[in-house]
């Protein structure tokens, strides 16, 4: 596989681990699990990147 293309596949991986956990993180404090004021704002978004990272490394990253 080109560098080119392994950097894009990254990058999709990435951000789809993102969108993946943030959809995620929703569906959570649209169903009270847990208190909705814990993500109120960016935390929700800072949230989805720690744990979209976590994702990434664990299952996405094997795939490369």
């Amino acid at each position: 596989m080109s560098n080119m293309k392994e950097k894009q596949l990254v990058l999709w991986l990435l951000l789809s681990s993102f969108g993946i956990m943030f959809a995620v993180l929703s569906w959570i404090q649209e169903s009270s699990v847990i208190n909705p004021e814990i993500m109120n704002g960016p935390n929700k978004g800072l949230l989805a990147v720690i744990t979209g990272l976590a994702l990434y490394c664990f299952l996405a990253k094997k795939t490369i």
